[in-house]
């Protein structure tokens, strides 16, 4: 069986045999694919470096071997800071206001994936499969046939696939996508993100675009195209959810509400998910109806991130300014509306305070797939299950229809579906929990490493 090699910008090393714990989420995914096949895992150290080593730093652990390489200050500033986070991330979450457009920060882009193509070629056999990974490293599959790789290349997209005329917007945006064209399979989280990329190959390039099969084929070179809707590691989840840990803060959720109804939000410090907008949803309920102040708090944990950007201090600032007026305007002596929590959480703990969340309230602008959600439901009691409210521009729309699906934009519309699940009948929240459960439940991270391996190996070179 043919190697598989991983490259990301970020790399998780895996465990020394005999060491405790277990790696969940796409990095277990992705181990748990390299294991097997002995397999190569490149990506950014994250480290940065003013003089770089030239050669990647390789070290093997249980059957996986990682390759990873230092970034120069400059390139961390130009690549990661700027061109990858604010030029594609905002454009791709459909934020043209919020898109920086500038050469330099497009130049420091082209570099790094020079650079890491440079390193990783050496390291790929002829028979490797090799695996891409996300909005960093768009042209370098281009880079690597440049380097005279004729291996099959997959490359997989974590985030939205922008509509044709905002992508145009972009400078050098054929540019960008041709380069993109020289994998052999490009996945996307659903069907509207791969539809926005086939309208754009027929529209800007003239390719010749086959909707059945995905297939895309422009100057006598064909790549497919395919939807791989993401899901969590069940198993591992699951199991993280009988752990003590869990428990404990399961327990300290329905102590501390009392006989108040939790509502959660989970979501990394970001823009593109909605935050101000789900308070404004939150305020309205209460200025609507002041007495589900004594019915329902809402939990925030939104651990910062990227903070060397503008943009994302600017939406903590606006994130904790909203939640101190709507504290301040319904807060009582004994109770606040809001907790805004802001630090990360182990996977048990946000298992125990998902289970203890009666209404969990996932509303992002435009994600590419959103897994909260998805673990919000995999959590829930059986005998018992919350409801799920769920942004109709997340990915993950797509697969759980059985959520309250609601446009984020629309205070009144939150504030309606916040008071639908709070009066939901327990029959019809099992209802609907029983059918996003299985979908959970199956289509699942190791369900989608297999699908998108499978059409891998298939691709015709």
């Amino acid at each position: 069986m043919s190697r598989l090699v991983v490259i990301s910008n970020r790399v998780a090393v895996p465990k020394a045999r005999g060491a405790a714990g277990a790696q969940g989420g796409l990095a277990g995914a992705l181990l748990a694919a390299l294991k097997p096949q002995e397999g190569l895992w490149v990506g950014w150290s994250g480290n940065e470096n003013d003089n770089p080593p030239s050669a990647p730093h390789i070290q093997t652990n249980d059957g996986v071997t990682t390759a990873t390489i230092d970034l120069h200050p400059q390139d961390v500033e130009e690549y990661y800071n700027g061109y990858a986070n604010s030029t594609l991330w905002p454009l791709f979450h459909y934020r043209i206001d919020l898109t920086e457009y500038s050469r330099e920060t497009g130049k420091g882009y082209e570099r790094v994936n020079d650079l890491f193509a440079n390193a990783a070629a050496p390291l790929i056999e002829p028979d490797d499969l090799v695996w891409v990974h996300d909005y960093h490293f768009i042209p370098l599959g281009e880079r690597l046939r440049n380097q005279g790789l004729k291996n099959k290349l997959g490359f997989f997209l974590h985030i939205p696939w922008p509509p044709t005329r905002l992508l145009v917007s972009l400078p050098y945006h054929e540019r960008l996508v041709r380069a993109l064209l020289k994998y052999d399979l490009i996945g996307f989280q659903c069907t509207e993100w791969l539809e926005s990329f086939l309208h754009y190959c027929v529209k800007e390039l003239g390719a010749q675009v086959d909707e059945r099969t995905g297939e895309i084929t422009i100057e006598g070179r064909t790549t497919t195209a395919r939807s791989y809707p993401i899901g969590i590691d069940y198993e591992h989840f699951m199991e993280e959810g009988r752990s003590r840990e869990a428990g404990q803060a399961e327990q300290r959720i329905i102590a501390s509400t009392r006989d108040r109804t939790a509502m959660i939000g989970v979501d990394r410090l970001d823009y593109s998910k909605g935050l101000p907008e789900r308070l404004e949803g939150l305020a309205r309920l209460f200025e609507r109806y002041p007495e589900r102040v004594r019915d329902l708090v809402f939990i925030q944990i939104a651990p910062p991130s990227r903070e060397d950007i503008g943009s994302y201090q600017r939406i903590r600032e606006t994130l904790e300014q909203k939640t101190g007026e709507i504290n301040g305007a319904y807060s009582q002596i004994d109770l606040v509306p809001i907790r805004y929590v802001n630090r990360g959480h182990s996977t048990a703990e946000l298992f125990g305070i998902y289970r203890a969340s009666k209404v969990g309230f996932v509303t992002p602008l435009r994600d590419g797939m959103n897994l909260v959600a998805k673990e919000y439901i995999a959590a829930q009691d059986p005998d018992d299950p919350g409801v799920l409210i769920l942004s109709r521009f997340a990915g993950a729309a797509q697969q759980l229809t059985e959520a309250l699906l609601v446009n984020p934009h629309s205070p009144d519309e939150l504030e309606s579906a916040i008071r639908t699940a709070l009066e939901m009948p327990l029959a019809e929240r099992k209802t609907r929990w029983n059918k996003l459960s299985e979908c959970v439940r199956n289509e699942n991270i190791s369900s989608w490493t297999a699908s998108f391996l499978g059409d891998l190996r298939d691709a015709n070179l």
